[in-house]
């Protein structure tokens, strides 16, 4: 159990900081004017790998509790108390360092978070709610395969549509709809993975490969559509898109072969606070993007120091909220 706890801790570090990557990489992806150049590339391939950071997070929900073990009162009192102290934070940047104004952002709290990357903690409300009511079984790898790339890839709405002699083959009409469905689907795979029993450590390289492909081809494809709409498109960026599907469930793998026996200290700690980090990390770079106290002529360097400063500066208040909140309720 230490070990198995060991390799979830390592992914929800690693989840952790590809959130502050997306974040502090999005400024140059989405400038249309940068595109095709080398420093927008690296940014793109750089998002495109962070992307099954959020999906990552929900399989490993799953993984904790969709088997034995259910979400408790704890767990959602826990999920309420973090979205009423960020959205408490939020509001505060929101009235100081912008002219949005109070009511306007709360008013509508029920339907849509006041900060944007708060919406995380609606989504996974839903993983906790549904926990007492299901318990996933072992399955045969053979079985996970057919039912990820079926429902993953071949029938996902988000699939580009493939006709041949005016017959529609692709996607298949499965009748899915909506990103729950998809937040849902990993998190049953995440306990389905995570209980699989694999002792052959080329499954983890094979799917490290597959992780590195995927990222590869969103970011061919994000460069490709961008171009057909001249202007930025994110259509291969959706954590419910088929090929995030596959990086993300490529990379969960990777990481319960591969990271099962590493210890990290460092992994550790953001594992420790990564949810703290999550609530802090948007609201200071953004706040840094709308001073300018950045720098956009530099790409490169403005990607490495929003980072640094999103990751650093959100694990340093998580470090800061710790000492006030001994019972570790929102750090």
């Amino acid at each position: 159990m230490k070990q198995k706890i060991g390799w979830i801790d390592n992914l929800r570090a690693i989840a952790c900081m590809m959130v502050v990557i997306i974040h502090a990489t999005s400024f140059h992806v989405v400038d249309f004017s940068a595109l095709g150049t080398g420093s927008w590339w690296l940014a793109n391939l750089l998002d495109s790998a962070a992307r099954p950071s959020v999906p990552l997070f929900f399989m490993i929900s799953g993984f904790l509790f969709w088997g034995e073990k259910s979400a408790q009162s704890r767990h959602f009192l826990r999920i309420g108390l973090c979205l009423a102290f960020y959205s408490t934070v939020s509001l505060v940047y929101i009235l100081i360092m912008t002219k949005i104004g109070f009511w306007p952002s709360l008013r509508h709290i029920l339907q849509k978070p006041v900060f944007y990357h708060l919406w995380f903690f609606y989504a996974i409300g839903l993983i906790y709610l549904l926990s007492p009511f299901i318990q996933i079984k072992k399955t045969p790898p053979q079985t996970l395969l057919i039912v990820a790339v079926l429902l993953g890839i071949v029938a996902n709405p988000q699939l580009p549509a493939l006709n041949w002699q005016g017959f529609h083959l692709l996607p298949l009409n499965l009748y899915i709809s909506g990103d729950a469905f998809y937040y849902l689907l990993y998190a049953l795979l995440g306990r389905a993975l995570g209980t699989l029993e694999v002792s052959k450590r080329w499954v983890g390289w094979l799917a490290a490969g597959v992780f590195f492909a995927s990222s590869i081809l969103v970011a061919i494809g994000t460069h490709h559509q961008s171009l057909i709409n001249q202007n930025f498109a994110g259509t291969f960026y959706t954590y419910c898109g088929p090929l995030v599907f596959v990086s993300a469930v490529s990379l969960f793998v990777c990481g319960k072969q591969l990271l099962a026996s590493s210890e990290s200290r460092f992994l550790a700690l953001v594992s420790r606070h990564s949810l703290a980090i999550y609530g802090f990390h948007a609201l200071i770079i953004i706040a840094l993007r709308g001073k300018h106290i950045d720098f956009p002529q530099f790409p490169l360097l403005n990607i490495g120091y929003l980072f640094l400063c999103g990751f650093g500066g959100g694990l340093l208040l998580a470090l800061l909220l710790g000492r006030v909140d001994s019972k570790r309720w929102v750090s």
